[in-house]
């Protein structure tokens, strides 16, 4: 509740106080206009592995590996790599005359340093086989125990963030963010401010923004007032609900791009509640995909009748549009053994009631809502779900410690561009915190190996992969989503990354 409370008043000081608008003092005496991006997302401490999302974003941190907008992998750092036939052995050749904001060059062992730091982390990479990491001239060489498809992608991830030497302490923590990227850091005020300043010998053009900041605000109509009045020039996360009223407003462009994330609903497939597949069926049937996408997202489009949204089109099983079938859904919990009982909720055997909690965020200001109208729907076939709005990270935190019932959410599907990262990550045995919980499928898990040691079909390999998860519902598809930015008219050049790892500050320029 603080840092939503903090969120607000951060939005409330400037919009009382237009004067103190481009926030960082260094940039006030500078005189030079500061590009201020507004979002809901906050951010740690230093460490690539729980803040390089907001790091890689404003341009201050660099991977060795880029994306380019099909996911395919594209040079950053690195300015070619290779493979051995085996499968075993990647060398990546680093980009020449490289030097990180301390003034230090980017060498082989410091990329390979910053490389086993992220392997040894709660990051995408620690899930890769790697042998060893060893800088090999002007090279980095990974040498994996196994075949491992989708490390490029891997490797473009933000957590794989190349920091220079000086960034670790002795223990090999990180103690400050010392990139490469086209902006360095010039205040860091986690949980909810970010100030960088243009790095002039960044190996790009020189970028035409000379200064920008970053805002976390968590209140969804707050940002769209900030919008609207000039207070920001990139703003993300905006409400559905939001956007015909912003594309009305002279000062303003919103861009949306489909983007690979879909909202669903986690289940603890431990519980007794969620354990018996029927159920989960039964939940599903019940969800009015269209009217939720209809009336809360404004694009009927957006109901997901399957986990993987068109735009991954590897992955997309084409399939009839979602329906609602409540004879259906009652007619499972039957056959699990719910049956009417008092007030009209269900009830098991035991006579225990089929009540849950759903827990949710508002860092998507659309999930909230979702959650309410699910709340209703359920209800109709007997479920009492109460809902509860916190912190994104009571998710991950309840599914650590078992207490996490149901969780409404937003997962992307391709923060590492390869979708196979994420879902190795959130299905593997045991599950994952953003991910299934309380459920393995062995099907599954063969699968997922197969497409990582690249055996097989891929094309057929990702369409059962999906099929599997589409049976047995340890996450439940409600809606897929559009990124939409309100961006300032002042601005030219700005284009929107359907993989969110970039606001590519680096190509904008003020007009005019």
């Amino acid at each position: 509740m603080l840092r939503r409370s903090l969120g607000a008043l951060g939005a409330a000081a400037l919009l009382a106080r237009p004067a103190l608008g481009h926030a960082p003092a260094v940039a006030r005496r500078s005189g030079e206009r500061v590009l201020r991006v507004v979002a809901p997302f906050e951010f740690a401490g230093p460490d690539p592995a729980r803040s390089g999302h907001v790091f890689a974003r404003m341009g201050v941190g660099e991977m060795l590996l880029g994306a380019d907008p099909e996911g395919r992998p594209v040079p950053m750092l690195a300015a070619s790599w290779s493979g051995s036939p085996d499968g075993l052995l990647h060398r990546f050749l680093l980009r020449p005359g490289v030097r990180f904001h301390d003034g230090s060059p980017l060498t082989a062992e410091a990329a390979a340093a910053s490389l086993r730091h992220a392997h040894a982390a709660a990051s995408p990479l620690s899930r890769v086989p790697v042998a060893t990491i060893e800088a090999a001239g002007d090279a980095v060489l990974i040498r994996l125990a196994r075949p491992f498809a989708p490390l490029p992608a891997v490797l473009a991830n933000y957590a794989s963030m190349i920091l220079a030497p000086a960034a670790y302490d002795g223990a090999g923590r990180v103690r400050a963010v010392i990139g490469t990227g086209p902006f360095r850091v010039e205040r860091f005020s986690p949980p909810l401010q970010l100030d960088v300043g243009r790095f002039d010998d960044w190996w790009g053009p020189r970028p035409a923004v000379g200064r920008a900041s970053y805002l976390v605000v968590s209140q969804g109509e707050a940002r769209a007032t900030m919008a609207e009045s000039g207070h920001a020039d990139l703003t993300m996360g905006l409400q559905p609900v939001t956007l015909a009223r912003l594309r009305r407003s002279p000062r303003l462009e919103v861009l949306t791009l489909p983007v690979p994330r879909t909202r669903i609903l986690k289940l603890n497939a431990a519980s007794p509640l969620f354990a018996d597949q029927r159920v989960r069926r039964a939940l599903s049937l019940a969800i009015d995909r269209h009217g939720i996408a209809t009336a809360l997202l404004r694009n009927p489009a957006m109901a997901a009748e399957q986990l993987f949204p068109p735009v991954l089109q590897g992955w997309h099983l084409p399939g009839p549009p979602p329906r609602r079938d409540l004879e259906t859904a009652r007619a499972l919990l039957a056959e699990a053994g719910w049956r009417p009982g008092g007030g009209g909720i269900l009830v098991d055997a035991g006579g225990r009631r089929f009540a849950c909690r759903c827990a949710t965020y508002i860092n998507w200001p659309e999930l909230p809502p979702i959650a309410t109208a699910l709340q209703a729907q359920f209800r109709e076939l007997g479920i009492d779900m109460a809902v509860g709005i916190g912190n994104s990270s009571d998710i991950p935190r309840g599914h650590r410690d078992g207490s996490l019932e149901m969780a409404l959410m937003a997962r992307n599907y391709a923060l590492v561009p390869d979708p196979l990262g994420t879902l190795l990550q959130d299905f593997r045995p045991g599950g994952g915190d953003w991910g299934a919980m309380g459920w393995s499928d062995p099907a599954l898990e063969a699968t997922l190996r197969a497409l990582a040691a690249a055996e097989g079909d891929p094309i057929a390999l990702r369409r059962q992969a999906a099929r599997i998860l589409g049976e047995a519902l340890p996450v439940i598809p409600i809606a897929w989503s559009e990124l939409a930015v309100a961006v300032n008219r002042d601005l030219a050049g700005v284009t929107v990354d359907p993989f969110e790892t970039s606001y590519r500050l680096h190509d904008i320029a003020w007009a005019g």
